[in-house]
């Protein structure tokens, strides 16, 4: 793909084109800041200079947030000083602490690890877990009783939240039980994405399928719920 370039201000936003039979021209932001615009081959490069340029501060705007918020990695952690974690759409750099008093807390912009041995990375382990299980169910809870309000008045049923680690999906429902599954990498996510995730499960109780109805109530509840989506699909990095 030819990388083509348009000026913002003192910016210069460089952007690539992909031809693809699609509807409309798309703009994807890739969390290594990669802008990739995807348009039919009969689309003039002028019409899409033209829609970059309008889009430019946008693409600044995202760029910016993805270099600031950089992805987490998925290696295995060590449980030593200086690894990032990532908690509610922000990155946490971990400082592990020797106490008689084991705990995890978190503050300005560190969680702190406290434990009788550093040596131990089972125990380490298991701490960190334990408080992020703590955070899942209270985190995830007060953004459902959030979201149900919304949804309360049109008769959807007020559900059991069960939360567990999933490899692709991160929410899912089971209609006959009225139970909502939460996958435990949510608590990456920043709220409003959280909040996305329980929206769309809730909407199932009225809409099986991904048809029209269910997309026009959606887009009725939170009309920007394709930006939460895309946060949560492109910078939040699952181990999938």
């Amino acid at each position: 793909m030819n990388i083509y370039e348009v000026k913002y201000g003192a910016d210069k936003i460089a952007f690539s084109i992909k031809r693809k039979k699609v509807k409309n021209i798309n703009l994807n932001i890739r969390i290594t800041g990669e802008v990739i615009v995807t348009a039919r081959e009969e689309v003039p490069i002028e019409f899409i200079v033209a829609f970059v340029e309008r889009k430019a501060n946008w693409i600044t705007k995202q760029t910016k947030y993805f270099k600031y918020h950089e992805p987490e990695s998925t290696a295995k952690k060590e449980m030593v000083s200086g690894e990032t974690i990532k908690y509610l759409g922000r990155q946490y750099r971990l400082k592990v602490l020797e106490s008689t008093n084991e705990c995890v807390k978190y503050f300005r912009g560190y969680i702190y690890l406290y434990v009788k041995d550093k040596s131990k990375y089972r125990r380490k382990e298991i701490l960190l877990n334990n408080w992020f299980d703590f955070k899942c169910r209270k985190i995830f809870m007060s953004s459902y009783d959030k979201t149900y309000k919304i949804v309360e008045k049109y008769e959807i049923p007020n559900v059991q939240i069960n939360i567990r680690k999933m490899k692709s999906r991160w929410g899912s429902c089971i209609l006959e039980k009225q139970i909502i599954i939460l996958n435990r990498e949510l608590i990456k996510a920043p709220k409003y994405c959280i909040e996305y995730v329980i929206l769309h499960e809730l909407i199932h109780m009225k809409y099986r399928n991904h048809n029209k109805d269910f997309y026009d109530f959606l887009y009725t509840l939170m009309p920007d719920w394709k930006e939460r989506k895309r946060i949560l699909d492109e910078e939040i990095v699952m181990d999938l």
